[in-house]
């Protein structure tokens, strides 16, 4: 028989009692009585069928002629309620864990100790007075009971508690405990305010006690109060019931009895309690043993207004249907498909509680039944959605055939082949791939774009819904918005891998999808969470061509295996050979903003290279570049072939690193092929903008200064196999640094343009054309003297612009290849109009200004030699203006000259020498006469490179003796000096 109060109403007893006529008993009786055979908790041989309010119970009287005492009230309507002496109830053999035991001891210890000592009625629920004096009596309640009964292991206990809120009575179980010897009776120390205590069955210690408070405007009706003790998680709370109003849809809660408690929950086999004083199991609502026997969910009473009461019980009905593997009722079935319901779900339940009783569903042993349910009810776009937008604005979910895809997705998690075994590794993947299946009907929503430049673009819609319908956390919102940005990607990848293993004899055009650095390198970018990003591809792919589940099951199944195959799988936790700061101090680059993508260039090398392991050989090749720098080349001259690391860190750094920052910066003499631009050009209008260096020449900028040491080290980097095919990207920036008018750029400019054109293939310039361009960009340059540049910044500008421009004219006219018998080299005329050019225009120019700024000399000086070299006898047409300008230098006396600027004189005149020998005879006076006023002014010198002046001055002498020959008597000449100079023996005499 089934125990009732009176405040059941007059219809609901009518359904009890028809009911209860015709149920059938459960092949293992479920009654309401359990007998505790636990050893810890008491005596097998002890009974308990009663309840602690009294053996006189409220009994449904079910026929109209009662089989039980007569009283003279027999006579009275069935639907009317008897007191009647409780029939003994059929016991069930209901084991405790020893565990769940002990925890039942300690709370009937704790109720004891409250009935001794009265708690204050300090409650926010009013008392009814009824229960002022009853002792208290505690249950464990819903669906701890029916894992009992199903047997099935569960670790959350809700506690009922008849007389006291659960957080007096958490109060005063902390009070307990915390007098010495109390928790030593139960293997504990204590109560502890940390989290972590009381998380196991070996915790000595009861977790802190946390409140929840109410919240009615979201169904949250009542407040409770969690712990946790011995690895149990404890609710505790009182029992209650819900009075409604016409004036508010939200309950006033008050003190309620059993039979209250349990009709207001969400399913009859939910509202079946343990009494932890009488050991019996009570089913109150008198179906929910039938229910549990029938595996049916049904609500105690009338389903609409349970729900209108309480919205969150349809997700609840759902997720118990979907993990018991129950049926729900027909009628509340019926009820949940109301729009009604639909709009007090939306309206009424936080979010927070749907997220966490969808996650539940999503989490269970069968997430297809919860997400088909969800479906058929109509509920999808009630719980996938946005509430943060209006209804009107929201996107409209694409649901057509999504049952056809849960089933899919269903069968596909389930089937133990590739893409289960590879894609879903354990039950946090498997959650994931649900719940991103869940949000499929979002694929084709529209992808929101930055609002301002440079800012990061709104997440995807399918995020928004995860993140503010079902409040997923943060890491499940990253999946979401990370597989619907990348899913594009992964869709090509996949399609591009299955044309190539389909047509392997095909030429591959762009990046091979088969390739392991390419893949593997995708998977970095779609990071730890790839698996389910492709689960959700897959399943994108299925919903929009349903009729080819088969070839895209099949596309997807050789895309995972191929991964494994390449064992890159994992390639997201892959580390690099080398750090950012190895790699910077590798290419003698400052750390910064670059390094995060040029790591990934060595990951990519890695990938392609998987048995490469040395990170001191990677170190090595980066490092190449310094050969040049240092002379440490070989024979031939050249530096070496780079290798495959080295050429991948110029092509990215040039592309993606520098190019990028140089952009801005216009260059009308120059087409993005690299070429010489054929058409003209306006000049770009100086405007404010044009002249501002942070817009134009961000790569001045302190945080992006770095540009230029990669650049520096891109170029000494190069090789010739190399150049050509950066040669759009290189030149770009470095004719961007020499037209650039501060000085210090033009210099690193003109430093980088020599190094380039050193290993420039000359068929390469006269096929891009960029010959002149170049010239036309370094001949001003040679301009930059003082006063109008400082002689700091004059000097090395020079320094580096005349080999700059000496390079390119060998490169662009070179000379022509002497053979084993015939006469020198003939140079052509351009060469030699060219080296005049410079010559006239640079260092006569230059030494005419300049004359009495012995540093400015002395340089101009020692790059005369070299062009003096390479015009050969075409220099005898500058000897007029290069005798006078020599002789009259190595005349100065040494104070007013530095000892540098007439060695760079004596050597520059020994090129004279050499190359226009011929003219030696009429000019031998002049040469004379310099070199005798340097020595003589010498005489008495001492210091710093005093002796190799007069070694140079005396090779100056042997040279111009070799120059005449015999057509003079160079020794009467100096026989002459000697007279008129007996200092001049040491210069003139040969030894």
């Amino acid at each position: 028989m089934f125990q009732i109060r009176r405040s059941v109403t007059q219809r609901t007893f009518k359904a009890f009692s028809k009911e209860i006529r015709t149920s059938t008993p459960l092949a293992t009786p479920l009654t309401t009585s359990h007998r505790c055979i636990s050893r810890w908790c008491m005596s097998p041989g002890r009974r308990i069928t009663t309840s602690p309010e009294g053996r006189k119970r409220r009994k449904l009287n079910s026929s109209p002629i009662s089989t039980t005492r007569q009283t003279a009230s027999n006579k009275m309507s069935p639907l009317l309620v008897q007191e009647v002496d409780q029939e003994p109830p059929n016991a069930i053999e209901f084991t405790l864990t020893p565990v769940e035991a002990t925890l039942r001891r300690l709370l009937l210890d704790v109720a004891n100790y409250i009935d001794n000592i009265p708690p204050p009625q300090d409650g926010q629920i009013k008392l009814p007075p009824d229960l002022a004096n009853e002792k208290i009596v505690l249950r464990f309640t819903g669906g701890w009971v029916r894992d009992k009964l199903l047997g099935v292991p569960s670790h959350d206990i809700d506690v009922a508690i008849n007389k006291m809120t659960g957080y007096q009575f958490g109060l005063k179980m902390k009070e307990y405990l915390e007098i010495p010897g109390n928790p030593e009776k139960y293997g504990l120390e204590g109560v502890s305010k940390s989290d972590k205590a009381g998380t196991t069955d070996k915790s000595k210690t009861v977790g802190g006690l946390h409140k929840i408070e109410a919240n009615p405007e979201k169904s949250k009706h009542l407040e409770t109060v969690t712990t946790k003790i011995l690895g149990l998680d404890i609710d505790l709370v009182n029992l209650r019931k819900e009075t409604y109003t016409d004036e508010s849809r939200n309950p006033a809660m008050e003190f309620g009895t059993p039979e209250e408690d349990a009709l207001r929950r969400d399913a009859t086999v939910n509202a079946m309690f343990y009494n932890l004083n009488t050991e019996s199991v009570e089913d109150f609502t008198g179906r929910g043993k039938e229910d549990l026997k029938a595996q049916i969910l049904r609500t105690p009473l009338e389903p609409y207004q349970t729900f209108k009461d309480d919205p969150l019980r349809v997700l609840r009905l759902i997720r118990f249907a979907s993990r018991l593997g129950y049926r729900i009722d027909p009628a509340a079935m019926e009820a949940m498909k109301d729009n009604d319901i639909k709009d007090a779900l939306r309206r009424k339940i936080s979010r927070e509680r749907v997220g966490v009783e969808m996650e539940k569903s999503l989490r269970g042993p069968d997430p297809h039944e919860a997400l088909r349910l969800v479906f058929d009810l109509g509920l999808y776009e009630t719980i996938f959605s946005d509430p943060t937008v209006i209804v009107d604005a929201h996107y409209t979910p694409d649901t057509e055939g999504w049952a056809k895809l849960m089933q899919f997705a269903a069968d596909t998690l389930a089937d133990g082949q590739s893409l289960e075994e590879i894609l879903v590794r354990d039950d946090e993947e498997r959650y994931l791939a649900w719940q991103l299946a869940a949000l499929v009907p979002y694929r084709d929503a529209p992808q929101g774009e930055p609002l301002e430049a440079g800012r990061r673009a709104p997440p995807p819609i399918a995020s928004s819904v995860a993140r503010e319908g079902i409040k997923a956390t943060n890491k499940v919102c990253d999946v979401v918005t990370a597989a619907v940005r990348n899913q594009s990607e992964i869709s090509r990848l996949v399609d591009q891998l299955s044309q190539q293993k389909r047509r392997p004899d095909k030429k591959v055009e762009g990046e091979d999808a088969s390739a392991r650095d390419v893949l593997g390198m995708a998977v970095r970018r779609w990071g730890a969470s790839w698996r389910s990003q492709a689960m959700y591809s897959l399943l994108v792919e299925v919903a929009d061509d349903p009729a080819a589940v088969t070839t895209i099951e099949r596309k997807y199944t050789l895309f995972v295996e191929h991964l494994k195959t390449l064992n890159i799988l994992d390639a997201y936790t892959f580390k690099p050979l080398l750090d950012g700061k190895t790699l910077a101090k590798a290419i003698n680059t400052p750390p910064g903003p670059w390094m995060k993508d040029a790591l990934d260039v060595v990951m990519t090398y890695q990938l392609r290279n998987p048995d490469t392991a040395n990170t001191d050989d990677a170190i090595a090749e980066v490092q190449l570049q310094r050969q040049h720098q240092n002379g440490a080349g070989d024979d031939s001259g050249t530096t070496g072939k780079r290798g495959e690391l080295t050429s991948s860190l110029i092509h990215h750094f040039l592309k993606l690193t520098i190019r990028p920052l140089f952009i801005k910066a216009k260059l009308s003499a120059v087409t993005d092929a690299g070429r010489k631009n054929t058409t003209t050009v306006l000049p770009q209008k100086v405007t404010v903008k044009s002249m501002d260096d942070s817009i134009n020449r961000p790569w001045k900028s302190g945080k992006d200064a770095y540009a230029l040491d990669l650049l520096r080290w891109c170029v000494n980097a190069l090789d010739g196999a190399t150049v050509e095919q950066v040669w759009p990207l290189v030149v770009p920036p470095l004719l961007t640094l020499v037209d650039d008018r501060e000085a210090k750029y033009k210099i690193l400019g003109a430093e980088l343009i020599g190094r380039l054109l050193e290993i420039t293939p000359p068929s390469l310039i006269a096929k891009t054309g960029l010959g002149e361009v170049f010239e036309d960009a370094l001949l001003p340059s040679l301009a930059y003297l003082p006063t109008i540049t400082p002689e700091e910044e004059s000097i090395p500008l020079l320094n580096a612009t005349y080999p700059a421009l000496l390079a390119l004219i060998n490169l662009r006219y070179p000379n022509s290849t002497p053979s084993q018998t015939a006469a020198p080299p003939t140079p052509s005329p351009d060469r030699t109009k060219h080296l005049d050019t410079v010559l006239r225009k640079g260092i006569i120019y230059g030494y005419t200004v300049c004359s009495q700024r012995p540093h400015i000399v002395s340089t101009l000086f020692t790059h005369l030699t070299p062009f003096l070299t390479e015009m050969g006898i075409d220099s005898v047409k500058h000897l007029k203006y290069l005798l006078p300008i020599l002789t009259e230098t190595l005349s100065y006396p040494l104070g007013d000259a530095r000892v540098e600027t007439l060695l760079s004189a004596t050597r520059a005149l020994q090129a004279v020498i050499l190359n226009a020998w011929p003219r030696m005879v009429v000019h031998r006076g002049e040469v004379l006469k310099g070199l005798a006023f340097c020595w003589i002014n010498i005489k008495e010198s001492e210091g710093e490179g005093v002796e190799e002046l007069r070694r140079e001055l005396k090779e100056a002498v042997g040279m111009l003796r070799a120059a005449v020959g015999e057509e003079v008597d160079f020794e009467h000449d100096a026989r002459t000096l000697l007279e008129a100079e007996p200092g001049l023996e040491g210069l003139l005499v040969a030894r």
